[in-house]
């Protein structure tokens, strides 16, 4: 068992703020949550993929490439992710390899495509989640972690006993499954999921999923649903909610205006969106002519003028500069 720093063990949340699986472990029902995830591991449907692999004896067929341990690439504060969340001392981000979508443009390819990382147990993940609480990180923030919900719900157990009590982020390229999000409701303090596209086509060619759009926009009902919209404290730190992200493809090719009109009119005009100019070609963009470039100025400016003018009212400061 871990045990926590005196700074953590005497530390009282901010503001009063307890993150919601803290209640969860001292009812008992943390661990009956982990209980119940990792049973689903045999008859695996704890993404919208719904391999129905038994990933406890390996993970042949499973679309995510994992089995029972979780695959870590890397863990560290994080100073480049939305202001709510970095503020000054960064998000304490843990990147899980693998993924259970297969975008051709992925910028993380080496760790989303070859699973660059190593195996941790649920003693390992916990200990990755209180080293970062003890260096001063805001929250925990799970990058990629639609595959390996069991996994972290499990580490959650003994994180929390050691002294764990920072929101966690749930930073998901927003295909999961109903299921899952079930297990998740009362643990995750901030989900951060994508809404990647508008036709579910272009999913199916570019990210190799058929209903991409139709999971997406259920899951981002069911997220806001149990969250809400994103709260701060006094410092602009995030504490709960959503917080969602919005990538601009080249020749509009995301649907960027259909997916803003579905935030704004079926979640909350006062979502906070991050509409993201990132994109650049990586790993198989250069198969299609048509991703071959980053957006232009022009097109992300248009992004942002079309999410004022559906209402939306909380954007992240760094939506209308290109290439930040």
């Amino acid at each position: 068992m871990f045990e926590p720093s005196a700074d953590i063990a005497s530390a009282a949340p901010r503001g009063g703020f307890e993150p919601g699986y803290v209640a969860l472990f001292r009812s008992g029902e943390l661990a009956e949550r982990a209980r119940l995830a990792r049973e689903r591991l045999s008859d695996c449907d704890l993404c919208a993929r719904y391999c129905h692999v038994d990933r406890t004896t390996g993970m042949e067929g499973a679309v995510c490439r994992t089995g029972e341990k979780a695959v870590v690439s890397s863990f560290a504060p994080h100073h480049g992710e939305e202001a709510p969340l970095s503020g000054r001392r960064g998000s304490g981000t843990i990147f899980f390899s693998w993924c259970n979508l297969r975008c051709l443009y992925c910028q993380n390819w080496d760790i989303s495509w070859q699973g660059h990382g190593i195996e941790v147990g649920p003693d390992e993940l916990a200990g990755m989640m209180l080293a970062l609480q003890d260096r001063g990180c805001h929250n925990i923030n799970f990058v990629s972690p639609s595959h390996v919900v069991a996994q972290i719900i499990e580490a959650l157990v003994p994180a929390a006993a050691a002294g764990l009590r920072l929101p966690l982020v749930y930073n998901t390229g927003g295909y999961d499954s109903p299921e899952a999000l079930a297990l998740l409701d009362g643990i995750v303090d901030i989900y951060m999921p994508d809404a990647k596209y508008a036709d579910p086509e272009v999913a199916r060619k570019y990210s190799k999923v058929r209903d991409y759009v139709v999971v997406n926009q259920a899951a981002l009902k069911e997220m806001h649903r149990q969250v809400g919209d994103l709260s701060v404290d006094d410092y602009g730190i995030a504490r709960r909610g959503v917080l969602l992200r919005h990538l601009v493809l080249p020749d509009g090719l995301a649907g960027t205006r259909e997916v803003l009109r579905f935030v704004a009119e079926a979640l909350s005009p006062r979502t906070y969106i991050n509409i993201m100019a990132q994109y650049r070609p990586c790993y198989r963009a250069g198969e299609f002519p048509e991703l071959g470039r980053r957006p232009s100025a022009v097109e992300v400016r248009e992004a942002v003028a079309a999410a004022k003018g559906l209402g939306l009212q909380r954007l992240d400061d760094r939506s209308a500069v290109p290439w930040v």
